[in-house]
């Protein structure tokens, strides 16, 4: 392995390299960045399981430095290869999620059908599955050390990260960028949709202690209702909220602190592209107008780091895949500052 401390990265990126055109291996990265190649429940729009390789072809195209952060990338970032079972377990079970989900949307009764029935068991008992493939990678990383990031696939995709996150690092806040609420209860019959990542993670994982989302702009009165039920381990920034009270005189700064004081010492970072407006993630699978620009989500990130807090892990999730490479582009941008983020706030002995 090359020293990255002497590498220059003003060389020609080898396409043979690793993330951000990188010549890093597994054993000698701080950080590991898990691809999840997974989009079995998603609702509307698809190709976020191919985000991971598209997004690592992108990352070859950007600079690797970072004036906040000029250093960090020379403690070491890997991107695992993409498990190429568990991507075409998802497009297996992908198109029985659409056969099922067409079928419901007809107002027909699962239980009449045995095929359907048959379907909607595989695909929740596929999701159990990934869920466990994705506890067991990210536990065995932490425990050897390492820095751990998650690269979906779609919004499921987390959730046996932050149960490996609470079993080995404590007590911790999630920050989530996203303009769902995802606090669906088996959205569609879906044991673990990506509708339902916080709902799940809020009940099955105790040391997630505070749930702050911002961006917020589509919900249901369920999702209204578990937030207001709360007693604030919810605390929800709507999207409208947020331009209302910029539009009375608020800024950015003020409600990036306030927004950050909101978290407890540790933080895990959840971010679904789709928080974004869409300018920069065209191909994301559920659209919504509104949402933030980049530069507001990294100086949210600033002021999490100037706070002091700890940045435990995070993931990136909903990059689409386009006719072009726009959303890779930014979806490697978005990673190369978690990346970023993630070692500078967890300083080095």
């Amino acid at each position: 392995m090359v020293n990255l401390a002497t590498y220059d990265p003003d060389l020609v990126s080898n396409p043979d390299n690793n993330i951000f055109g990188l010549p890093t291996d597994e054993e000698n990265a701080r950080l590991i960045l898990l691809p999840v190649p997974w989009e079995v429940t998603v609702s509307y729009g698809a190709g976020t399981a191919r985000a991971p390789e598209s997004i690592l072809r992108a990352s070859h195209q950007i600079e690797v430095f970072d004036a906040e952060m000029p250093d960090a990338w020379h403690q070491g970032y890997f991107l695992r290869p993409t498990d190429k079972k568990l991507l075409l377990k998802s497009d297996y079970l992908r198109k029985e999620a659409e056969l099922y989900i067409d079928y419901i949307a007809h107002g027909e009764l699962v239980s009449a059908n045995p095929f359907m029935s048959k379907s909607l068991r595989e695909v929740n008992e596929g999701c159990a599955y990934m869920n466990e493939w994705v506890y067991e990678s990210t536990k065995a990383l932490i425990q050897k050390g390492k820095l751990v990031g998650l690269l979906g696939g779609d919004h499921s995709t987390p959730y046996g990260f932050l149960k490996a996150l609470g079993e080995t690092k404590g007590s911790f806040g999630v920050l989530q960028i996203d303009a769902h609420c995802d606090l669906r209860e088996n959205y569609e019959g879906f044991l673990h949709s990506h509708a339902g990542i916080m709902f799940n993670t809020l009940r099955d994982i105790p040391q997630v202690e505070r749930l702050v989302q911002i961006g917020i702009r589509d919900y249901s009165p369920c999702e209204w209702k578990y937030i207001q039920d709360s007693q604030f381990k919810v605390i929800t920034y709507f999207d409208r909220s947020i331009r209302q009270r910029q539009f009375e005189g608020a800024t950015w700064k003020q409600l990036a602190e306030e927004m950050v004081s909101q978290l407890p010492q540790r933080v895990y970072i959840s971010f679904d592209i789709d928080g974004l407006d869409r300018k920069l993630c065209p191909d994301t699978g559920t659209p919504v107008p509104g949402g933030f620009e980049l530069e507001e989500i990294f100086y949210l990130f600033k002021k999490i780091l100037e706070s002091g807090r700890t940045l435990v892990g995070f993931d990136l999730c909903e990059v689409g895949v386009g006719e072009n490479d726009w959303n890779a582009n930014v979806g490697a941008r978005t990673l190369f500052k978690l990346c970023n983020l993630l070692t500078t706030s967890n300083p080095l002995p």
